[in-house]
């Protein structure tokens, strides 16, 4: 993410060991008490004689860490202060009608949770130790956006090791100090307040050792997805390459260096996806990568622009991992205005749409909200309005937006216009029928009392299978409209209170249940409320 903003800045406008696999055999689920199955498609429900609108589209933001950009607000918070930002960032997503939200749980080979694989995050503790701040952080953040009927996904940049470039500037206890051979550091020389130190994507031990890293967080908390950015191997900085050469003598068996690099990227990426399944093959794979794969005038299959090619540049072969299936979604960061001639939106967004067609892998898009008031068309407060626009013209399943901070800070009135303009009302995050969920049954309102402006409903359901939600919908039975999705609620909630509506106007409720995969029971029996 942060990687992409700093090309923009510069790099952009710069001018087979591929097929390498690794299969491994899915291992029984870990929760077999939810029987997961595969699931078809739901056919439309009906409320009332009326069909059912509720949109299905991911809605959410990248909360991010590093140098507290967006949260905690400064290191060394007490952890009061930590959690009650940390609601009132959801207190926003709420109001914008998110229903995700991709925190940035391991910035830089460090932890937002107590782990045996890297050191407590300075951007939390304000310790350069490592030492635990004395709570979980991501017990908490799991359990207050799920509270709020919302996804939380895990964010992760695998690769990088510290904000500086030299080993002795680590916690005591990183990793690194133990591995030295797995570290790197780019851009030389260490001394330089620009670099940084990485695990070396080219060992093997070393991949394996980020991969346990990650994976501890899909084993202990109950996350809905784990989500990569763009850090991989790191983006050029002038001529310097990256310092390889020991690992790629050892492990490259003749291939080029490009094509070794790309391939410890590809069985990278393959890997994690086959874990993360093995584990919990509900829990979602996606990365939000560089918008530019490759250029059309360097390959017949690529994109008409003329930018940074991920492919080539840091070894990203994304067109790969969605064509063999290795995510479950890709977020391209498409951080460009519509008729920007090196990298137009316009030209990006059908290329990425017709590359997940007839794939299982959904595509959402990387919206640039911290771009809004730049110079040029960045300073039009309609410019990401018209690009929602343009996503729902193709079919994209939704949009993240980089990042919180812009969101909540609203700037030039453009978060509220494109709010107001595609975020209106509720929306259920899109179903993902590959992944194994389960079909809930339909749960039964107990009552619907009014009171003047309001009305409260009741209800009884089961409440199995776990992380499970209900969706609430209305029927104006004075008009002709269809069904309309109001609110999602957590899935232990029964009760929930209408305070849209009015007076004088006969309504009709139904409810339904939603597993931890969004796939939707039928509706409840209505409930009608005369005037």
């Amino acid at each position: 993410m942060l990687g992409m903003v700093a090309v923009l800045a510069g790099a952009l406008l710069a001018g087979s060991f591929l097929a390498l696999r690794v299969v491994a055999k899915p291992s029984t689920p870990v929760n077999t008490a939810e029987t997961p199955r595969l699931l078809a498609a739901a056919p439309p429900f009906t409320c009332a004689g009326r069909t059912a609108t509720g949109a299905r589209q991911l809605r959410g933001m990248w909360l991010t860490t590093i140098s507290n950009r967006d949260w905690p607000s400064k290191p060394g918070l007490d952890e009061k202060t930590v959690k009650a930002e940390f609601r009132s960032w959801l207190d926003l997503a709420q109001r914008m009608n998110h229903n995700a939200i991709f925190v940035h749980v391991r910035p830089s080979g460090d932890a937002f949770w107590p782990s045996r694989f890297a050191p407590w995050s300075y951007w939390l503790t304000g310790r350069a130790d490592g030492r635990s701040p004395g709570w979980d952080p991501m017990a908490f953040m799991v359990a207050e956006t799920h509270a709020r009927s919302m996804e939380f996904h895990a964010w992760f940049n695998p690769y990088k090791a510290g904000q500086t470039g030299k080993l002795d500037g680590l916690a005591p206890d990183h990793p690194l100090r133990r591995h030295p051979e797995w570290a790197v550091t780019y851009p030389g020389p260490a001394e330089s307040s620009s670099a940084r130190i990485y695990y070396n994507p080219g060992i093997p031990e070393a991949r394996r050792f980020v991969e346990d890293s990650i994976l501890e967080v899909a084993e202990k908390y109950d996350i809905d997805g784990i989500h990569f950015d763009d850090f991989f191997y790191p983006y050029p900085s002038g001529e310097q390459d990256f310092p390889d050469d020991d690992a790629f003598a050892r492990y490259g068996a003749g291939a080029s260096r490009d094509d070794w690099r790309r391939a410890n990227v590809n069985v990278f990426v393959q890997e994690t996806y086959t874990r993360i399944k093995q584990i919990k093959p509900w829990v979602k794979f996606g990365i939000s990568p560089f918008g530019i794969w490759r250029n059309k005038s360097t390959d017949a299959r690529g994109s008409a622009t003329s930018g940074l090619q991920s492919y080539d540049a840091i070894y990203a072969d994304t067109r790969l991992w969605v064509t063999n299936g290795w995510l479950d979604y890709i977020v391209p960061q498409l951080y460009w205005h519509i008729g920007f001639e090196v990298a137009d939106y316009s030209v990006l967004l059908p290329w990425w749409s017709k590359l997940v067609s007839g794939t299982n892998v959904q595509l959402y898009i990387g919206q640039a909200d911290y771009r809004i008031g730049q110079k040029g068309v960045w300073g039009d407060p309609a410019e990401l309005e018209r690009q929602l626009a343009l996503n729902r013209d193709h079919q994209v399943s939704g949009s993240i937006h980089f990042s919180a901070r812009q969101v909540r800070d609203d700037p030039l009135g453009a978060v509220s216009r494109y709010r107001d303009a595609h975020y209106g009302t509720p929306a259920l995050v899109p179903a993902m029928p590959h992944l194994p969920g389960v079909r809930p049954q339909p749960p039964a309102i107990a009552g619907a009392k009014r009171a003047d402006a309001t009305v409260t409903l009741t209800w009884r359901a089961d409440s199995k299978p776990a992380n499970t939600r209900h969706a609430i919908y209305r029927v104006d039975m004075s008009g002709q409209d269809p069904a309309q999705l109001l609110a999602t609620v957590a899935g232990g909630t029964r009760t929930w209170v209408d305070k849209t509506a009015e007076p004088g106007r006969p309504y009709a409720y139904c409810v339904t249940t939603l597993d931890r995969l969004w796939n939707e029971s039928p509706a409840s029996p209505e409930q009608v409320v005369q005037s």
